[in-house]
């Protein structure tokens, strides 16, 4: 069974970068399409990324031109790399398995990202 454990996350100032792993147990080739979300304190989890089986990336509004999602598949990882970070960047994010427009597992723990000064 797929599993997938986010990693990565930490304090960056406003205008840096991080970037975040999601490390897939099983084969990543059975997976359709990964997808990051996160969390930020009293709000929706909301889809910041999506990567499909053939690499073609989707991102809402929010972060395009900034958060670049790929998938390395020798690895059974998907990366995040979010630049120019602010403080509504600040949330717990997530990956998960993705088809149809929704999540299809449980949700992790997750990594935490905190954009500060």
């Amino acid at each position: 069974q797929v599993q997938l454990v986010e990693s990565g996350g930490g304090l960056v100032q406003p205008g840096g970068s991080l970037r975040l792993s999601c490390s897939i147990s099983g084969s990543i080739f059975s997976i359709p399409a990964v997808a990051w979300y996160r969390q930020a304190p009293g709000k929706q989890r909301e889809l910041v990324a999506t990567i499909t089986s053939g690499g073609r990336t989707n991102y809402p509004d929010s972060v395009k031109g900034r958060f670049t999602i790929s998938r390395d598949n020798a690895k059974n990882t998907v990366y995040l790399q979010m630049n120019s970070l602010n403080s509504e960047d600040t949330a717990v994010y997530y990956c998960n398995v993705y088809s149809n427009g929704r999540p299809l597992k449980s949700w992790g723990q997750g990594t935490r990202v905190t954009v500060s000064s």
